[in-house]
């Protein structure tokens, strides 16, 4: 038998770990018809048909379950032998992944990248802005970017930003000759601009008082997907919109926009970087998360 490359057995966990040739391909930075060929190549060298493909999937064989049970922890050990030499040079380097939503994005972009990248130029950072939640682990990610309630509980969560709250909103145009809402159920005597989830959902609008909580499938003609979006529409005079009070701050201190049933939207526990608990921190994540925790206590 000959024995495969490092590069073959990489190939292989990532394959194992994405269940798809293409996100690994992605992860890794090579074409999938290239990745495919390492496989069939490493599946030659040892012998045995490690994967069972069809045009819609791909799963182990029981051959390449036990492969892959063997091989994960070698490789975790590999990654921290090599990340602890990137320690010894004095600077983390190689690649941070981090997926995230748009206002932790946002945030972490204004306060916390610039400077990460001038302390570690080093490090390459890849920060992917998404509304739907992945598994960071499937996906090839080392972190993750939620609010802590979405925030998976196998996870570590290190809270940041502050608390979050969620606020209804309307241009003066809009509410001239209308009666303003007192509650959440008032709502549906106006025209709201609703939202639609990354999982193809209606979002219900959640509101809270005094232990009291009540979710509303507002009624309205308009229904979008960013929360840009909404703010901008909402300014526009097209109806009520809810939505993270940083989207619509510069349209209420330019008074485009006022608040609404300001009594029933209180803060909430805002957004954590989250991260496996179960593997190797890589030294650029355990920068970043310092860097960030630094920047958050200043705030």
């Amino acid at each position: 038998m000959v024995r495969p490359s490092l590069n073959d057995l990489a190939a292989f966990a990532a394959v194992a770990s994405h269940r798809s040739f293409r996100r690994a391909g992605e992860v890794m930075g090579v074409s999938r018809s290239a990745l495919s060929h390492t496989i069939i190549g490493l599946e030659e060298k040892l012998g045995v048909r490690l994967f069972n493909r069809t045009t819609r999937s791909v799963s182990l064989t029981q051959a390449g379950a036990r492969l892959l049970a063997r091989l994960d922890p070698v490789l975790q050990d590999l990654d921290q032998a090599l990340d602890t030499l990137s320690e010894e040079r004095g600077t983390p380097s190689g690649a941070l992944r981090i997926n995230a939503n748009k206002s932790g994005a946002r945030i972490l972009l204004r306060d916390v990248v610039p400077r990460f990248l001038d302390l570690y130029p080093d490090v390459e950072l890849d920060l992917v802005s998404e509304g739907r939640l992945v598994d960071i682990v499937e996906h090839g990610f080392d972190a993750g970017v939620r609010l802590l309630e979405s925030v998976p509980r196998d996870m570590v969560a290190v809270k940041f930003g502050g608390e979050v709250r969620f606020i209804a909103v309307a241009a003066p145009s809009y509410m001239e000759g209308k009666a303003t809402p007192n509650t959440p159920d008032d709502l549906h005597a106006h025209c709201c601009i609703r939202q639609r989830l990354p999982s193809g959902k209606r979002y219900r609008w959640e509101f809270s008082r005094r232990g009291a909580e009540i979710a509303i499938d507002v009624p309205g003609n308009l229904t979008l997907d960013d929360n840009d979006l909404l703010a901008q529409a909402a300014a526009d005079g097209r109806g009520i919109a809810y939505v993270p009070e940083y989207f619509a701050k510069p349209f209420l201190e330019s008074g485009q926009l006022v608040t609404i049933l300001d009594d029933w939207c209180p803060p909430m526990p805002g957004l954590a970087l989250y991260y496996p608990r179960s593997r190797h921190v890589p030294s650029p994540l355990r920068a970043f998360i310092d860097l960030l925790k630094q920047v958050d206590s200043t705030r």
